[in-house]
This record gives C-alpha cells, structure tokens and sequence, in this order.
C-alpha cells in the first residue's frame, strides 16, 4: 500500500530530485504547498516556469541572461576576464562589489575520472576571446581542488602563447580561522603562496 497519494507521492518525488533534498525535506516541501493558498502555488509554479522559458545563456561568457548578452559583457571593462567554473560562481564574486572586469563561465571543469575532457566545457569560447584582442589578464578563478586546479593549469598553459597575463585566485587560511585548526593541504598551500609584507 502506498503512504501517499499519487498527487503527493509525485510532489514528494520531484522535490528530491532537487541537490541536497532528501525524502524527509521533499515531504516538508509538499507539505508546504498543498498549505499554501492556491495564488501563492501558481505563482511558484510560473516562478519555475519563468526561469525556464526566460533565462539563457549570454553567447560571450556564458553566465545567466534574459538578453543574448548579459549586462556585465556589454558595460564592463573587457580587458580582464575571470574565468570560473558555472554562473553561480559569477554571483559569489559579485557580491564582494570588487571585481569590475568580465567573466567566462567554463560550465565544468576537466575531470576525465567523469569523462569530462577540455573538449567538453567552454575553453575554445575563452580562446576566441582572447585572440580577439585587449585582453589583459586573465583571472582564474576555478575551486582549489583537483578537478580545478588541472583547468587552472591547462588553460594558463594555453594562454601563454598570448603574451596575457594568467593569475590565480589566493588559496590559503581563512580569516578568522586559527593555524591549529587549519587542515594540512590548506596549511602547505598558504606557506608556499605567502606574500611579502
């Protein structure tokens, strides 16, 4: 016998298809919904339906957009670019109101353990851009990890041919953290990327 009805059952199934929600979350979720007054529902199910008929990808870097370029590609400096591995990590760096350059969203990194080759994410797209013209630095801002730091090494040695810059995002302790608390790979990182004072 089944404990929901079908109605439910299926509500509870897509919720847990979402990252991180597990069939106790997805339960609360319907739950939610089948409370909600029926105008709050539809207007998180045209919510839903919005993002996908409304949100693209800019054809320059690849982030989020509801025009064929995004804002930041056509009123930004275009002379640096950060280069990151998806559209949220865009979001992240915004929030600092720091970076005034561009972007140029991989959407992945290399991971051949996945089948995830150079081929399979937007490095030629970085390239053209680059053999364009007026790029001055290049920004790579991929998470320090394996799968990060292979990218970060393959596109630095593919932009050196053209005489641009290629830097890293810092890796080291956080602030506020303290030394005996740090991990031994975050540790080692911080020693050998310290900087003069």
């Amino acid at each position: 016998m089944e404990i929901f009805i079908e109605p439910i059952g299926r509500l509870i199934n897509e919720f847990s298809k979402l990252p991180g929600v597990g069939k106790k979350t997805a339960q609360r979720f319907a739950y939610k919904i089948i409370d909600m007054p029926e105008s709050e529902a539809r207007a998180f199910a045209d919510a839903i339906l919005g993002v996908k008929r409304k949100v693209k990808y800019c054809k320059v870097c690849g982030n989020f957009t509801e025009e064929e370029t995004c804002a930041i590609c056509r009123t930004r400096e275009q002379s640096v670019i950060c280069v990151v591995k998806e559209p949220k990590d865009v979001a992240a760096i915004e929030k600092l109101h720091e970076f005034k350059g561009v972007y140029h969203v991989l959407h992945g990194v290399i991971n051949p353990l996945e089948g995830v080759g150079p081929n399979d994410i937007r490095i030629r797209e970085l390239l053209a851009r680059i053999q364009q013209g007026g790029v001055q630095e290049v920004i790579v801002a991929t998470n320090p990890d394996v799968s990060g730091d292979a990218t970060a090494m393959y596109i630095a040695k593919l932009i050196k041919p053209f005489d641009v810059k290629v830097t890293r995002l810092a890796h080291g302790i956080p602030i506020g953290s303290e030394i005996e608390y740090t991990d031994d790979v975050t540790l080692a990182r911080a020693f050998v990327e310290r900087n003069p004072m």
